[in-house]
């Protein structure tokens, strides 16, 4: 229950805390809230610049235009980067907020909560940019793009999950926050993000298979490009897997919390 108090007795601060961040990130910005469309979009042409015009890239089963490449890729990038930003923010989580720490009533599993709805406010704008290029260019969004939210949910789960291991791990180990990056690079180039799994050796592929990104970017794909349903069983065996991920975090976390002031 202790993981699931930010949707009940502490659901306005986690609230607070998210609202704090997303403006936090845009104040003093010209266009304010309007960076978190105009972000992805300019993103998005950069990526078909740089791997549908420079590179000629084409993916397997789609039309072979340019456009439906950056789509597909867009969309790959954009799960990719929700992960990436939390797991990276994760080991300076705790030290960055040593105020918090020394209150002793402060629900500090809070803080992971928070971090992870901002990456996912995020996220919802590049989908949200998605969607409507995808009626612009296409003239219609799939039905099954409503089962979008089903997709990303365990992706939720288990990334709250790495991040109170991570966050926790950070406090009394510096040097996680120096290979975060690596780590969430090399989470990129070795999954489906931007390589098809079928274009891989058969002797590398199980790489890819075993990235956590490749299984949400490629059943993302299914709802939001090709119009299909998404793989119900895979998405049980996932959010199986991301629930247990996430009960050991949280008790990780409870365990070595005992610690944060001393260290800090």
């Amino acid at each position: 229950m202790g993981i699931l108090s930010v949707f009940g007795k502490h659901r306005s601060l986690a609230f607070e805390l998210t609202q704090r961040e997303v403006l936090g990130r845009y104040r003093g910005a010209s266009f304010g809230l309007l960076w978190s469309l105009i972000s992805p979009f300019l993103m998005l042409l950069v990526y078909t610049l740089a791997f549908g015009f420079v590179m000629k890239g084409r993916w397997p089963g789609s039309t072979g235009s340019t456009t439906d490449f950056a789509l597909i890729l867009f969309a790959g990038l954009t799960v990719h980067g929700f992960f990436a930003e939390c797991f990276t923010r994760a080991p300076q989580l705790i030290v960055s907020n040593t105020g918090y720490v020394k209150r002793v009533v402060f629900p500090l599993d809070i803080l992971v909560w928070s971090m992870t709805f901002s990456a996912l406010f995020h996220l919802l704008m590049n989908m949200v940019v998605l969607l409507l290029l995808q009626l612009a260019i296409k003239g219609s969004i799939p039905v099954t793009a409503a089962l979008l939210p089903v997709v990303v949910v365990p992706l939720v789960i288990l990334t709250v999950g790495v991040g109170w291991m991570v966050s926790s791990l950070g406090v009394y180990l510096r040097d996680i926050g120096q290979i975060a990056g690596v780590i969430a690079a090399a989470m990129l180039f070795l999954s489906s993000a931007i390589v098809p799994v079928e274009s891989v050796p058969e002797s590398y592929r199980i790489v890819f298979e075993l990235n956590p990104l490749t299984f949400i970017i490629d059943q993302v794909r299914e709802v939001v490009i090709w119009g299909r349903l998404p793989n119900w069983g895979g998405l049980g065996i996932y959010t199986a897997i991301a629930c247990t991920v996430a009960l050991l975090g949280h008790r990780m976390f409870n365990k070595l919390r005992v610690g944060f002031a001393d260290v800090l």
